[in-house]
């Protein structure tokens, strides 16, 4: 900035001002501590909280799920969040930069972004078919509420049709319950007409246009939002990770008025200890935890790179999770009240309408919505927060990408140009997505949905906790958070970290192994070859792992095999605050040329150079020889 004077201000300080600047001129940072916290909750807060979450809640156990669950909340969720927030943070680095701390375990980062591709590629046309349904949604009657349109089937009996008493409907569909299975009006809508399922994975038929043309705004959207990075996402999540909550508000206190709505909730809620003894229901209770904070993705070390250094992510991780799991509890209430009035309506069994994925947002939802006065309003109301809820989780997943690419490249051209990224990866993202368009699309989706990112995810996390507590050291990176935050880590999440973390994940993966049963849709069993695809998309993220550990061993100095470990595994010179201001104690460079090219380097004041950075550890000099002396310790 060029003050009238001429006098090149860096960052935008005011004149004769003391005191740190905290930013970084070259990735640019969050325009305040809420966006970022915003932009994380929206991160975190997606479509499992709504459809995932309540469903596991009732088949687990009801109430009862919730202690397996906040004790996997407590012990493996809010640690590995804070773990993830202050790597990224303290390093300034997407989620390949922040491996300098250890370069041989790059891998790891590259498996986060093969993982955040699969994801980002399916939901955002999970988000396109809640594009579609919003927009269908805004006429007089929803198209899925009665029988008589061309698609539907003689098997079709609608809550609503023929102008019959409740009385005399009530008893038609315990008629036809027990007679043939009955399939709703809104079921027949989902698979007859938007989806024109084929009959088969690898019968792919046609492109559904709406649903391409609803994929490409939603594309279009993602772009346009992230066209300045985080510094155009920050604003537009005001509104994204706080309207859902308004929305899920007014659906809850339309549901609980309903007759009905109480046998929905107390289905969801009633707890059955005795299933508290079932290894499932933990299990279940871990992967919900995992898969729902986003761990492992990659996403949350990206988003905490462009916060400021001193900015206190330990209270941060706290707020998030707490929220995440907040909503999911919440929205269990907004879908069981609704199913429950439905469930009332037709006189069946609450767990003979309770869905979950899909099938609960595209099938079961909307049909109860029919029943309601003035339905397409809350219909509109409810995918809109689908679309909400879906776009923060997009947002985050393709910022992920477009900061791994522009952070390994990291020359000026490159970081000028970021908006080009931006659009080729969303435009790759929209190319690749377009047979999930297709008629068997459904199947590719719900394939990638269950094996793209299950067991992928624990091994990174698992392999992510022992690189830095064991490889690295936990020592150095308690100091490193202290020297941050200015406290280390409390005794609880050290603990966490290097003990009970690991072996919750492990857990996870084991029991994920043990429980492993074939992806099916409805019916539909899937072939032996569509389900090798699946395995072949979680191997080629934990593939990346060793592959480049061999590489870079390969490519270290030394003469022994032991000597090669070690240096590949050694941090690296470059390795620490990003900004020339913050490196004091160990990190305090040795000037020389390799280690001065990575680092910004910001004008300071002369005499406030070290002193209001509290030193973290008395032992001065280059990074290597700090590491040396820890290691002997």
């Amino acid at each position: 900035v060029n003050t009238p004077h001429g006098i090149s201000l860096q960052n935008g300080a005011v004149p004769g001002e003391r005191g740190k600047q905290d930013k970084s001129v070259k990735r640019g940072n969050w325009g305040n501590q809420i966006e970022f916290v915003l932009t994380s909750v929206g991160y975190a807060v997606g479509l499992g909280n709504v459809w995932r979450f309540p469903y596991l809640c009732y088949r687990n156990g009801g109430g009862a799920f919730m202690f397996p669950y906040f004790i996997m909340l407590v012990f493996c969720g809010i640690p590995l969040f804070f773990m993830e927030l202050s790597f990224g943070q303290f390093a300034s680095q997407g989620c390949l930069g922040v491996w300098r701390v250890s370069p041989m375990f790059k891998g790891v980062g590259y498996g986060m972004m093969v993982v955040s591709t699969y994801i980002g590629i399916y939901y955002n046309v999970v988000i396109c078919i809640a594009f579609y349904y919003f927009f269908v949604s805004m006429t007089r009657v929803l198209p899925w509420t009665y029988c008589s349109n061309p698609w539907n089937t003689p098997d079709c009996a609608g809550v609503l049709d023929g102008n019959l008493s409740s009385h005399a409907a009530l008893n038609l569909t315990r008629l036809l319950n027990s007679t043939q299975k009955r399939t709703s009006p809104s079921e027949e809508y989902w698979r007859r007409y938007v989806l024109d399922l084929s009959d088969d994975i690898g019968n792919l038929g046609e492109v559904r246009l709406p649903l391409l043309g609803c994929l490409g705004v939603s594309w279009v959207i993602v772009f346009l939002c992230l066209i300045k990075g985080v510094k155009s996402s920050g604003k537009v999540v005001y509104f994204t990770a706080t309207f859902p909550y308004v929305v899920l508000t007014i659906l809850f206190v339309r549901g609980i008025t309903l007759e009905g709505a109480l046998t929905g909730i107390m289905y969801y809620l009633t707890p059955q200890w005795d299933k508290i003894l079932n290894a499932k229901v933990w299990g279940d209770a871990a992967s919900q935890i995992f898969y729902s904070l986003g761990c492992a993705w990659g996403g949350l070390i990206t988003m905490a790179s462009y916060n400021k250094f001193h900015n206190n992510c330990y209270r941060d991780s706290i707020i998030i999770s707490i929220t995440n799991c907040a909503t999911s509890v919440y929205a269990g209430f907004v879908i069981f009240s609704i199913l429950g009035f439905m469930a009332n309506h037709l006189g069946v069994d609450v767990s003979k309408v309770a869905d979950h994925g899909p099938g609960l947002a595209f099938v079961a939802y909307p049909e109860a919505l029919t029943l309601l006065p003035i339905s397409p309003l809350w219909s509109v109301l409810f995918f809109f927060m689908l679309i909400l809820l879906g776009l923060g989780t997009q947002f985050c997943l393709l910022e992920t990408l477009v900061t791994a690419i522009v952070d390994e490249v990291g020359n000026e051209w490159i970081i000028r140009r970021k908006t080009f990224v931006t659009l080729g990866v969303a435009v790759a993202g929209f190319l690749l997505g377009v047979p999930l368009t297709t008629q068997a699309g459904i199947y590719w989706l719900l394939l990638m949905d269950n094996y793209a990112a299950s067991f992928s995810l624990v091994v990174i996390s698992c392999i992510m906790c022992v690189a830095i507590m064991y490889i690295y050291g936990h020592r150095n990176y308690f100091k490193d958070i202290e020297m941050m935050l200015g406290f280390p880590p409390p005794l609880f999440f050290q603990i966490c970290w290097r003990f009970i973390s690991p072996a919750i994940i492990f857990f996870i993966l084991v029991f994920t192994v043990i429980q492993y049963q074939p992806v099916s849709y409805n019916d539909y069993v899937y072939p032996t070859w569509a389900i090798s695809i699946g395995f072949l998309m979680a191997l080629s993220s934990v593939i990346c792992i060793p592959i480049y550990a061999i590489y870079k061993v390969c490519g270290s100095e030394g003469d022994t095999l032991l000597e090669r470990l070690k240096n590949a595994t050694k941090a690296s010179k470059d390795w620490g605050p990003a900004l020339a201001e913050h490196r004091s104690g160990r990190y305090a460079p040795a000037f020389s040329p390799s280690t001065e090219s990575h680092l910004e380097v910001q004008p300071l004041q002369p005499e406030k150079g070290r002193s209001e950075v509290p030193a973290a550890s008395p032992v001065q000099g280059s990074n290597g020889s700090a590491h040396s002396q820890d290691s002997r310790l």
